[in-house]
Protein backbone atom coordinates (compact mmCIF):
# COMPACT_ATOMS: atom_id res chain seq x y z
CA UNK A 1 0.00 0.00 0.00
CA UNK A 2 1.19 3.55 -0.37
CA UNK A 3 0.59 6.88 -0.13
CA UNK A 4 -0.50 9.38 -2.35
CA UNK A 5 3.42 10.63 -2.45
CA UNK A 6 4.03 7.13 -3.80
CA UNK A 7 5.79 6.23 -0.78
CA UNK A 8 5.11 2.98 0.89
CA UNK A 9 2.16 3.33 4.04
CA UNK A 10 3.41 1.58 7.42
CA UNK A 11 0.93 -1.33 8.78
CA UNK A 12 0.43 1.27 11.32
CA UNK A 13 -0.20 4.42 9.32
CA UNK A 14 -2.65 2.15 7.29
CA UNK A 15 -4.48 1.29 10.23
CA UNK A 16 -5.12 4.62 11.35
CA UNK A 17 -6.00 5.83 8.12
CA UNK A 18 -8.63 2.93 7.65
CA UNK A 19 -10.47 4.15 11.74
CA UNK A 20 -9.54 7.78 10.52
CA UNK A 21 -11.87 7.31 7.55
CA UNK A 22 -14.83 5.66 9.67
CA UNK A 23 -14.91 8.64 12.19
CA UNK A 24 -18.77 9.85 12.38
CA UNK A 25 -19.19 13.03 10.81
CA UNK A 26 -18.10 15.75 13.43
CA UNK A 27 -21.93 16.99 15.37
CA UNK A 28 -19.76 20.71 14.27
CA UNK A 29 -20.32 21.47 10.89
CA UNK A 30 -19.00 23.89 8.63
CA UNK A 31 -18.40 26.13 11.88
CA UNK A 32 -21.52 26.17 12.86
CA UNK A 33 -22.38 25.12 16.41
CA UNK A 34 -25.16 22.90 17.16
CA UNK A 35 -28.26 25.25 18.46
CA UNK A 36 -28.65 25.06 22.21
CA UNK A 37 -32.15 25.97 22.21
CA UNK A 38 -35.23 23.78 22.60
CA UNK A 39 -35.32 23.07 18.65
CA UNK A 40 -32.79 20.87 16.90
CA UNK A 41 -32.81 19.37 13.21
CA UNK A 42 -30.57 16.53 12.59
CA UNK A 43 -29.96 15.75 8.90
CA UNK A 44 -29.92 11.73 8.79
CA UNK A 45 -30.02 11.84 5.39
CA UNK A 46 -29.18 14.93 2.43
CA UNK A 47 -28.74 12.49 -0.53
CA UNK A 48 -30.41 11.91 -3.88
CA UNK A 49 -31.33 8.90 -5.99
CA UNK A 50 -27.45 8.74 -6.49
CA UNK A 51 -26.00 6.22 -4.46
CA UNK A 52 -23.43 7.98 -2.47
CA UNK A 53 -22.23 6.28 0.24
CA UNK A 54 -21.67 9.39 2.31
CA UNK A 55 -25.11 10.06 1.88
CA UNK A 56 -28.58 8.57 3.00
CA UNK A 57 -31.59 9.17 1.51
CA UNK A 58 -33.32 12.00 2.33
CA UNK A 59 -34.74 12.07 5.84
CA UNK A 60 -34.65 15.09 8.02
CA UNK A 61 -35.33 15.11 11.81
CA UNK A 62 -37.13 18.34 13.57
CA UNK A 63 -36.22 17.49 17.30
CA UNK A 64 -38.08 19.53 19.84
CA UNK A 65 -37.59 19.33 23.74
CA UNK A 66 -36.23 15.27 22.65
CA UNK A 67 -38.86 14.64 20.52
CA UNK A 68 -38.44 13.52 17.16
CA UNK A 69 -40.68 14.10 14.13
CA UNK A 70 -39.38 13.13 10.61
CA UNK A 71 -39.62 14.63 7.12
CA UNK A 72 -39.37 11.98 4.55
CA UNK A 73 -37.82 7.93 4.69
CA UNK A 74 -35.00 7.73 2.25
CA UNK A 75 -32.97 4.92 1.84
CA UNK A 76 -31.24 4.40 5.49
CA UNK A 77 -33.21 5.86 7.90
CA UNK A 78 -33.34 4.04 11.11
CA UNK A 79 -29.51 2.87 11.19
CA UNK A 80 -28.57 6.67 10.31
CA UNK A 81 -30.80 7.56 13.36
CA UNK A 82 -28.89 5.07 15.51
CA UNK A 83 -25.82 6.80 13.90
CA UNK A 84 -27.06 9.86 15.69
CA UNK A 85 -28.22 8.48 18.85
CA UNK A 86 -24.34 7.19 18.85
CA UNK A 87 -23.14 10.88 18.21
CA UNK A 88 -25.48 12.03 21.48
CA UNK A 89 -29.00 12.35 19.15
CA UNK A 90 -30.94 9.70 22.39
CA UNK A 91 -33.79 11.29 21.00
CA UNK A 92 -33.30 9.90 18.16
CA UNK A 93 -33.48 6.39 19.55
CA UNK A 94 -35.30 3.70 17.27
CA UNK A 95 -37.92 2.71 19.33
CA UNK A 96 -38.91 6.69 19.36
CA UNK A 97 -39.60 6.94 15.55
CA UNK A 98 -43.12 7.42 15.63
CA UNK A 99 -44.30 9.64 13.06
CA UNK A 100 -43.69 10.65 9.16
CA UNK A 101 -44.54 13.74 7.50
CA UNK A 102 -43.73 12.41 3.34
CA UNK A 103 -43.14 15.39 0.84
CA UNK A 104 -43.60 13.15 -1.97
CA UNK A 105 -43.72 9.49 -3.10
CA UNK A 106 -40.80 9.37 -5.17
CA UNK A 107 -38.94 6.12 -4.35
CA UNK A 108 -35.57 8.30 -2.91
CA UNK A 109 -37.98 9.77 -0.05
CA UNK A 110 -40.21 6.67 0.38
CA UNK A 111 -37.98 3.41 0.11
CA UNK A 112 -36.78 3.78 3.88
CA UNK A 113 -40.80 3.84 4.88
CA UNK A 114 -40.78 0.01 5.19
CA UNK A 115 -37.66 0.19 7.37
CA UNK A 116 -39.50 2.74 9.27
CA UNK A 117 -42.66 0.99 10.00
CA UNK A 118 -40.55 -2.54 10.74
CA UNK A 119 -37.52 -1.85 12.58
CA UNK A 120 -38.39 0.08 15.69
CA UNK A 121 -41.50 -2.26 15.83
CA UNK A 122 -38.95 -5.22 15.54
CA UNK A 123 -37.29 -3.09 18.83
CA UNK A 124 -40.14 -2.50 21.01
CA UNK A 125 -41.90 0.43 19.64
CA UNK A 126 -45.52 -0.23 21.01
CA UNK A 127 -47.32 2.63 19.21
CA UNK A 128 -48.58 2.53 15.58
CA UNK A 129 -46.37 4.65 12.99
CA UNK A 130 -48.37 7.79 11.66
CA UNK A 131 -47.62 8.79 8.52
CA UNK A 132 -48.73 12.02 6.44
CA UNK A 133 -48.39 12.30 3.06
CA UNK A 134 -50.19 13.43 -0.22
CA UNK A 135 -53.25 11.62 -1.97
CA UNK A 136 -51.84 7.69 -2.56
CA UNK A 137 -49.98 7.54 0.59
CA UNK A 138 -52.78 5.20 2.21
CA UNK A 139 -52.65 2.91 -1.08
CA UNK A 140 -48.12 2.38 -0.40
CA UNK A 141 -48.41 1.97 3.10
CA UNK A 142 -51.76 -0.74 2.45
CA UNK A 143 -49.27 -2.17 -0.08
CA UNK A 144 -46.02 -2.57 2.51
CA UNK A 145 -48.54 -4.18 5.14
CA UNK A 146 -49.51 -6.84 2.78
CA UNK A 147 -45.98 -7.63 1.02
CA UNK A 148 -44.65 -8.01 4.80
CA UNK A 149 -47.62 -9.54 6.27
CA UNK A 150 -46.02 -12.80 6.78
CA UNK A 151 -43.35 -11.61 8.85
CA UNK A 152 -45.86 -9.83 11.04
CA UNK A 153 -47.83 -13.14 11.55
CA UNK A 154 -44.21 -14.85 12.62
CA UNK A 155 -43.06 -12.22 14.84
CA UNK A 156 -46.50 -12.32 16.39
CA UNK A 157 -47.81 -15.90 16.58
CA UNK A 158 -43.90 -17.51 16.46
CA UNK A 159 -41.46 -17.66 19.74
CA UNK A 160 -40.87 -13.61 19.17
CA UNK A 161 -43.36 -12.14 21.42
CA UNK A 162 -43.42 -8.95 19.71
CA UNK A 163 -46.39 -6.40 20.44
CA UNK A 164 -49.26 -6.37 19.05
CA UNK A 165 -49.57 -2.46 18.16
CA UNK A 166 -46.33 -1.32 17.00
CA UNK A 167 -45.86 -2.46 13.20
CA UNK A 168 -49.33 -1.15 12.40
CA UNK A 169 -49.52 2.46 10.22
CA UNK A 170 -52.09 4.98 10.46
CA UNK A 171 -52.36 7.29 7.63
CA UNK A 172 -53.38 10.65 7.24
CA UNK A 173 -53.83 12.77 3.39
CA UNK A 174 -52.29 15.73 3.33
CA UNK A 175 -53.90 19.31 1.93
CA UNK A 176 -52.50 22.48 2.47
CA UNK A 177 -53.03 23.83 5.62
CA UNK A 178 -52.20 23.00 9.31
CA UNK A 179 -51.68 19.09 9.50
CA UNK A 180 -50.68 18.40 12.68
CA UNK A 181 -50.57 19.91 16.17
CA UNK A 182 -48.86 18.77 19.47
CA UNK A 183 -47.79 20.74 22.42
CA UNK A 184 -44.42 21.05 20.96
CA UNK A 185 -45.28 21.69 17.42
CA UNK A 186 -47.56 23.44 14.81
CA UNK A 187 -46.94 21.44 11.39
CA UNK A 188 -48.01 23.48 8.49
CA UNK A 189 -47.97 21.75 5.11
CA UNK A 190 -47.75 23.58 1.39
CA UNK A 191 -48.16 22.38 -2.51
CA UNK A 192 -44.85 22.63 -4.22
CA UNK A 193 -44.55 22.35 -8.15
CA UNK A 194 -42.12 18.91 -8.04
CA UNK A 195 -41.62 17.70 -11.78
CA UNK A 196 -44.93 15.72 -13.00
CA UNK A 197 -46.07 14.65 -9.54
CA UNK A 198 -49.59 16.20 -8.97
CA UNK A 199 -49.70 16.04 -5.12
CA UNK A 200 -45.65 17.61 -3.51
CA UNK A 201 -45.50 19.31 -0.55
CA UNK A 202 -43.27 21.07 2.03
CA UNK A 203 -43.77 21.63 5.78
CA UNK A 204 -43.31 24.44 8.37
CA UNK A 205 -42.52 23.79 11.91
CA UNK A 206 -43.84 26.15 14.48
CA UNK A 207 -41.94 25.44 17.67
CA UNK A 208 -41.63 27.34 21.21
CA UNK A 209 -38.32 28.72 19.68
CA UNK A 210 -37.75 28.02 15.95
CA UNK A 211 -39.46 27.93 12.73
CA UNK A 212 -38.20 25.69 10.26
CA UNK A 213 -39.28 25.20 6.85
CA UNK A 214 -38.28 22.08 4.54
CA UNK A 215 -38.77 22.16 0.94
CA UNK A 216 -38.64 18.87 0.16
CA UNK A 217 -38.01 18.70 -3.71
CA UNK A 218 -39.70 21.45 -5.56
CA UNK A 219 -38.46 24.11 -8.55
CA UNK A 220 -38.05 27.46 -7.51
CA UNK A 221 -41.26 28.53 -5.89
CA UNK A 222 -43.12 31.45 -4.41
CA UNK A 223 -45.27 28.84 -2.23
CA UNK A 224 -41.73 28.32 -0.39
CA UNK A 225 -40.97 32.17 0.04
CA UNK A 226 -44.97 32.59 1.67
CA UNK A 227 -44.09 29.40 3.94
CA UNK A 228 -40.82 31.02 5.20
CA UNK A 229 -41.54 34.54 5.53
CA UNK A 230 -38.75 35.28 7.87
CA UNK A 231 -38.32 31.69 8.97
CA UNK A 232 -35.32 31.05 11.01
CA UNK A 233 -33.85 28.22 9.20
CA UNK A 234 -34.93 27.06 5.41
CA UNK A 235 -34.06 23.66 4.58
CA UNK A 236 -34.13 23.79 1.07
CA UNK A 237 -32.47 21.29 -2.25
CA UNK A 238 -30.36 22.53 -4.75
CA UNK A 239 -28.35 22.14 -8.06
CA UNK A 240 -25.11 23.61 -8.87
CA UNK A 241 -25.78 26.28 -11.73
CA UNK A 242 -22.41 25.91 -13.08
CA UNK A 243 -22.39 22.09 -13.66
CA UNK A 244 -25.85 22.70 -14.57
CA UNK A 245 -24.48 23.58 -18.23
CA UNK A 246 -22.25 20.46 -18.29
CA UNK A 247 -25.85 18.11 -18.32
CA UNK A 248 -27.36 16.72 -21.22
CA UNK A 249 -30.42 18.77 -22.85
CA UNK A 250 -33.04 16.06 -21.92
CA UNK A 251 -32.13 16.10 -18.21
CA UNK A 252 -31.49 19.70 -17.97
CA UNK A 253 -35.52 20.39 -19.21
CA UNK A 254 -36.37 17.73 -16.44
CA UNK A 255 -34.21 19.71 -13.43
CA UNK A 256 -35.08 22.96 -14.60
CA UNK A 257 -39.04 22.11 -14.02
CA UNK A 258 -38.50 19.66 -10.59
CA UNK A 259 -35.15 21.34 -8.55
CA UNK A 260 -33.70 24.43 -7.80
CA UNK A 261 -30.70 26.00 -8.95
CA UNK A 262 -28.50 27.69 -6.33
CA UNK A 263 -29.25 30.87 -8.64
CA UNK A 264 -32.95 30.60 -8.21
CA UNK A 265 -32.43 29.60 -3.94
CA UNK A 266 -30.23 32.67 -3.49
CA UNK A 267 -33.20 34.84 -4.28
CA UNK A 268 -35.74 32.65 -3.19
CA UNK A 269 -33.98 32.91 0.30
CA UNK A 270 -33.60 36.55 0.23
CA UNK A 271 -37.11 37.04 -0.93
CA UNK A 272 -37.80 34.81 1.78
CA UNK A 273 -36.39 36.65 4.55
CA UNK A 274 -35.14 33.40 5.94
CA UNK A 275 -32.26 33.86 8.48
CA UNK A 276 -30.72 31.26 7.65
CA UNK A 277 -30.33 28.30 4.55
CA UNK A 278 -29.35 24.67 5.04
CA UNK A 279 -28.75 23.12 1.50
CA UNK A 280 -29.78 19.18 1.12
CA UNK A 281 -30.87 16.78 -1.44
CA UNK A 282 -27.85 18.94 -3.11
CA UNK A 283 -26.97 17.74 -7.15
CA UNK A 284 -23.29 18.05 -7.50
CA UNK A 285 -22.67 16.79 -10.97
CA UNK A 286 -19.14 17.58 -9.92
CA UNK A 287 -19.56 20.31 -7.61
CA UNK A 288 -18.10 20.50 -3.89
CA UNK A 289 -19.94 22.00 -1.16
CA UNK A 290 -17.31 24.84 -1.12
CA UNK A 291 -18.84 25.55 -4.71
CA UNK A 292 -22.28 25.15 -4.18
CA UNK A 293 -22.18 28.25 -1.06
CA UNK A 294 -19.52 30.27 -3.34
CA UNK A 295 -22.36 30.13 -6.10
CA UNK A 296 -24.92 31.12 -3.59
CA UNK A 297 -23.04 34.18 -1.91
CA UNK A 298 -22.38 35.42 -5.66
CA UNK A 299 -25.88 35.40 -6.29
CA UNK A 300 -26.41 37.43 -3.28
CA UNK A 301 -27.72 35.48 -0.76
CA UNK A 302 -26.09 37.35 2.76
CA UNK A 303 -27.32 35.54 5.70
CA UNK A 304 -26.05 32.51 7.55
CA UNK A 305 -25.98 29.50 4.75
CA UNK A 306 -24.61 26.12 5.25
CA UNK A 307 -24.36 22.75 2.79
CA UNK A 308 -25.86 19.87 4.77
CA UNK A 309 -23.96 16.88 5.70
CA UNK A 310 -25.13 13.15 6.96
CA UNK A 311 -25.57 13.57 11.08
CA UNK A 312 -25.77 17.45 11.04
CA UNK A 313 -27.17 19.44 13.26
CA UNK A 314 -27.96 22.69 12.52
Amino acid sequence: MTSISGRPLGSRVWIAVAIASLVIIPREVQGQSPPRGRTRVVMLGTGTPNADPDRSGPAVAIVVDGRPYLVDAGPGVVRRAASAVRAGEKALAVERLDIVFLTHLHSDHTVGLPDLLFTPWVLERAVPLRIFGPPGVSAMVGHLESAWREDVRVRLDGREHANRTGYQARTTVVRPGVVYRDDKVTVKAFAVPHGDWKYAFGYRFETPDRVVVVSGDTRASRAVVEACNGCDLLVHEVYSTARFRTRPPKWQAYHRNAHTSTVELAALARDARAKSLLLYHQLYWGATDADLLREVREAGYRGPVASALDLGVY
